[in-house]
């Protein structure tokens, strides 16, 4: 098994560049099954969340792959399998989000209850209530959701008990080929939806209101090919732009991505680091100073993300204070508590608050990644302890992160990946 060895205590000095973002792109390669034309997606990450979105495509009859170092190709005009399989669907929750595409392009879809990352229940309903609101019959039997509809999906009010980023993703992509108009109300306004409106709007749908809690969406008949860029991963961004500052280094992003962190850059310079933004670029500077001790709290968009928090709290473990870090978004989210305590933070959880005492500094030892934000977390912790750190269950930080090793090593980490 794959594990991570850092030698750590090295400031981060240098430039990162930023990859495409991964929650943007699940649900553009899924939004590709509601045509049979060509759909070409450039800034494409190989991350092994998008191997698996590639291959439950595949699965279901579609030809699905890069085309380049970062560019996929998807047509899906040659479907022959409605039946998303549990084996691919219990390692990703997103690869959920090929429902609403194939009930509203073929009447009739299977799909396994979806996995990922053991962070919380994280319900299926309001995906359900959508569809059912579009006129779906839906049942769930044997591990698998099974929806259908006699013609076309009928346009209709679709009220979000709360505001899911899956959810409206699903529900939006279905309403694209509904007859008549559709309005979700409640609606997630992450960009990562922004983005999927804008694609759905190059493929001829008629998407308004994205970004809003309101999106309203005009059925169209059939939909057709398109050619689209990826958004930058703000959340990777956020992450180097934290372990910049725990670190106490000074580091240049770019990627554009700037207008989607506004909330965390604000948080980090309440830490006392230096922040500017040119352009593209977004610059850190701490001048070696140890960081602020910083409250967080997890929002939807345009809070605090949740998944920044597990970074957020690696950084308060060096910082000076006493701070509060407290999820609302999941439960169960802070799996990586015991493992920061392992490296001398000082930190205890309830289960929805961490609390933490800032520590000149951390110790290297042998922890274990839970969870996707929490392996970029640990891998922060071991950048600033002192002495070896080896992070255990790597595959978690493949999922969301290109070439962390090799991004990180050119602004001056000492991290390695092993093979034992």
């Amino acid at each position: 098994m794959e594990k991570l060895r850092i030698r750590g205590g090295r400031p981060l000095h240098g430039h990162v560049p930023i990859s495409g973002a991964k929650n943007a792109s699940l649900p553009m390669l899924a939004a590709t099954l509601l045509t049979s034309d060509p759909v070409q997606i450039s800034n494409v990450p190989r991350l092994r969340d998008v191997h698996t979105m590639l291959a439950v495509l595949q699965s279901l009859g579609a030809d699905a792959s890069f085309c380049g170092e970062a560019e996929v190709s998807v047509q899906a005009d040659n479907i022959n399998n409605l039946k998303a399989p549990y084996d691919l669907v219990k390692t990703m929750r997103a690869s959920f989000l090929v429902l609403g595409p194939l009930l509203a392009r073929f009447q009739f879809v299977e799909v396994s209850l979806p996995g990922g990352c053991a962070i919380g229940t994280r319900p299926i309903d309001q995906h359900l209530k959508a569809l059912a609101a579009l006129g779906a019959t839906i049942e769930l039997k044997e591990g698998y959701v099974t929806a259908e509809i006699d013609g076309r999906l009928r346009g209709s009010l679709i009220d979000m008990d709360i505001a899911t980023v899956t959810g409206t993703q699903n529900a939006l992509m279905a309403a694209t080929l509904a007859d008549g108009d559709s309005t979700i109300v409640n609606a997630a306004r992450e960009p990562e939806i922004v983005a999927l409106a804008n694609m759905l709007n190059d493929m001829g749908a008629d998407v308004e209101g994205a970004g809003t809690d309101v999106i309203h969406v005009r059925g169209k008949e059939a939909l057709h090919g398109c050619t689209v860029t990826l958004m930058p991963d703000r959340i990777e961004a956020g992450t180097f732009l934290i372990a910049g500052a725990a670190t106490r280094g000074c580091i240049t992003i770019n990627g554009g991505c700037h207008d989607l962190l506004d909330a965390p850059i604000a948080k980090l310079r309440q830490t006392g680091v230096e922040v500017t933004v040119d352009g593209d670029y977004i610059h850190l500077d701490t001048h070696g100073e140890q960081p602020r001790a910083v409250d967080i709290r997890t929002a939807t968009y345009p809070g605090i993300p949740t998944d920044l928090q597990a970074q957020f709290l690696a950084l308060n473990c060096v910082a000076k204070g006493t701070s509060r870090v407290i999820e609302t978004i999941f439960e169960n989210r802070f799996m990586h508590v015991p493992e920061l305590a392992r490296l001398g933070a000082t930190i205890e959880s309830d289960g929805t608050t961490a609390t933490t005492v800032g520590v000149p500094q951390l110790y290297g030892a042998n922890i274990m990644a839970t969870d996707l934000r929490a392996s970029s977390c640990l891998v922060i912790g071991g950048l600033v302890a002192s002495g070896e750190t080896v992070v255990d269950r790597v595959y978690h930080l493949d999922r969301g992160y290109e070439h962390i090793e090799e991004k990180l090593t050119a602004v001056g980490a000492d991290i390695q990946r092993i093979d034992e």
